[in-house]
């Protein structure tokens, strides 16, 4: 049996368009809610890149392209989410946000509606309590850019239910994934290994040990990982990093998970990776 054959995606940014394009190459139907149409056309302009990109480099073939797309249905009215049998929420990461979007959503769907959010630090345990009938309430952690990212955190909640965890771990195969079930902690389970690591070699580099390419280097030859810490902070967003760490700290009050100095200066100056054309690796005045 095919679990949840039509999805529905809230937020149509980097995650949640990277999310929509994955459900629809498992030969699902996905709605994809947003607040106006700009950020819908926005949002499948950024898959119409990915999938051009691909034909590229022989990844897939205009047919596909094609199918995919034409799978991905836009919509800023919570009304049409209505039939959907799972929801998965994308949208940004601040709590009141989220909690005011899932009551809303929860009040339209059916009751037997799986709702699932993305988040990265939040408490999903928390989430839950946003929406009627907690027990269908769950995380689904996947890992930007989630086109590639192969693995997705299943987070339980304390209400959810066995037969939801064991639905979406089924899903997250079915998708071409692989499913890691976690439990409902500050971090869960990567970003909880993660976090602490970043902090440090901030401000190992804050303290004058190596410049930040060297750093890099070292971490990426000497353990064998893809990226340097430097390159995954730049990547993944300095802002982006702070907000999760500082989350994480305010739940457990860790030193590990304390945002280092240098980090929330360089996010109130506005120098936050890639995106902003300032990151580490692009250089930091001191």
């Amino acid at each position: 049996m095919t679990m949840f054959e039509k999805v529905a995606v809230l937020g149509f940014g980097t995650m949640g368009g990277g999310i929509a394009q994955v459900v629809a190459q498992s030969g699902r139907d996905v709605l994809v809610l947003e607040s106006e149409q700009s950020r819908l056309d926005a949002g499948r302009a950024g898959i119409e890149r990915f999938l051009a990109a691909g034909i590229e480099r022989g990844k897939t073939t205009p047919e596909q392209r094609d199918e995919v797309l034409g799978r991905i249905r836009g919509t800023t009215s919570i009304a049409d989410l209505a039939d959907v049998d799972l929801v998965i929420e994308a949208v940004t990461e601040r709590r009141e946000v989220k909690a005011a979007l899932f009551a809303e959503v929860a009040a339209v769907v059916s009751a037997t509606t799986v709702l699932a959010t993305n988040t990265s630090a939040l408490s999903v345990s928390d989430l839950a309590t946003s929406a009627s009938h907690p027990e269908r309430f769950a995380g689904l952690h996947f890992f930007n850019p989630a086109q590639l990212m192969k693995v997705v955190e299943v987070v339980r909640g304390l209400a959810t239910s066995s037969e939801v965890n064991e639905r979406l771990i089924a899903f997250v195969g079915e998708i071409g994934k692989d499913a890691v079930p976690v439990k409902d902690r500050p971090g869960f389970l990567v970003n909880k290994l993660l976090m602490p690591y970043l902090n440090d070699v901030i401000q190992e580099f804050d303290d004058e040990l190596a410049s930040a390419e060297d750093i890099d280097v070292a971490i990426r030859l000497g353990l064998g990982y893809k990226l340097g810490p430097f390159e995954l902070l730049d990547l993944i967003g300095l802002d982006v990093h702070e907000h999760a760490t500082r989350s994480a700290y305010d739940a457990t009050l860790d030193p590990a998970f304390a945002p280092p100095p240098l980090l929330q200066t360089m996010v109130a100056a506005g120098r936050l990776g890639n995106k902003s054309g300032h990151g580490f690796r692009a250089g930091v005045s001191k």
